[in-house]
């Protein structure tokens, strides 16, 4: 009875998606770094967004239609390069305005992939190109890499750990008011916006702070001012001090499997907190953007020191700046923010 008993517990659904979404994560991070892929951290991230979000592996036609559909979103903010460039105000306006329909869409139980990569198109891609075509193209194809190497280890990861229990209709989502999906999706679309203007200064530099923009706007349409300090600002502090100890455990031997065996470790610490098997009183997208967080400031930290750059100077700036990204988005909260309280079901990250 008792082995019966611990049979079920290693295959319950949560310990196996636990297991997908960290070896997801590992493996997708030791192919970018060993096959050299550009921008490597950018396969890890989308491991993290895919693996939260699918708990089914995606077959042949629908891989297809999401890597077009990746390349015409992220095409899509080349069309924005000119307005940008001889029109900036223009430019932007329509950029934020794009940003405001995209989470709506995804707030009206839009796919969370499309929002994602539609934002990521109409920020990265579009202030990339207003420096050079060539690093916007470079970023697209760092995407769609990427991309592909998440879905081909997120389909290896539910052959290595499948789900067991029968598949079950997902619970509908509290449908919220038009006036408040509004509210929602311009508050998320006013935590991206600024990060978008940095990136027009400096684009190679401040790209990857987008990302965290990104995941901060998505963890954003389903947190209130009230907890938005603990959550968003919590999140993005412990992010940095775990890529602080993993910097400092890679340090005593640096190798690629021991780069991948301590991802494997540190994302089943955190993929058991954002699945509740350890439970925890900070919900799933705290936990979200906690991996997302470490995987941005740990692998460009990799970057730079491939580069001889001063890892912990550049360390030290990119913090200050995801500190600075994160207050505002609490601040934005606290002045978009209603007395009721927002579902938690609602919004771009769905509790898993």
């Amino acid at each position: 009875m008792s082995t019966d008993t611990a049979t079920r517990n290693r295959r319950e659904p949560r310990t196996q998606r636990s297991m997908r979404l960290a070896s997801g994560i590992a493996l997708c991070l030791a192919i970018s770094y060993g096959l050299n892929l550009p921008i490597p951290f950018i396969a890890p991230v989308l491991a993290v967004f895919l693996g939260a979000t699918l708990n089914r592996p995606l077959s042949i036609k629908a891989t297809l239609g999401l890597t077009l559909m990746v390349t015409l979103t992220t095409g899509s903010g080349l069309l924005l390069v000119p307005l940008l460039r001889y029109f900036p105000f223009c430019g932007v306006l329509l950029v934020g305005l794009c940003l405001f329909l995209a989470f709506r869409f995804d707030l009206r139980g839009g796919n969370n992939l499309v929002t994602t990569f539609a934002v990521i198109g109409l920020t990265m891609i579009s202030s990339a190109g207003t420096a050079d075509y060539g690093l916007a193209m470079l970023v697209i194809g760092a995407l769609v890499k990427g991309l592909l190497v998440a879905v081909l280890v997120h389909a290896l990861s539910h052959w290595l750990f499948p789900e067991c229990s029968p598949a079950q209709t997902p619970a509908v989502a509290a449908r919220l008011a038009d006036n408040e999906t509004s509210r929602l999706a311009l508050r998320a679309a006013l935590v991206v916006l600024p990060t978008f203007l940095l990136a027009l200064t400096n684009p190679a530099g401040y790209l990857p702070i987008i990302l965290a923009a990104v995941s901060l706007a998505r963890q954003s349409c389903t947190t209130t001012a009230r907890g938005a300090a603990r959550e968003l600002l919590g999140s993005t502090l412990l992010g940095g001090a775990l890529a602080i100890l993993f910097w400092c455990a890679l340090s005593l031997f640096v190798h690629l499997w021991m780069f991948f065996l301590w991802m494997l470790l540190f994302g089943l610490l955190l993929a058991r907190k954002l699945y509740t098997l350890s439970p925890t009183r900070f919900p799933p997208g705290f936990w979200l953007n906690t991996l997302v967080t470490l995987n941005i400031l740990l692998g460009q930290s990799v970057q730079d020191s491939a580069l001889g750059k001063d890892v912990y100077t550049a360390f030290a700036v990119r913090m200050g700046l995801f500190i600075a990204v994160s207050l505002y988005a609490c601040l934005v909260l606290q002045l978009l923010d209603r007395p009721h309280r927002i579902p938690r079901q609602s919004g771009a990250f769905k509790s898993p």
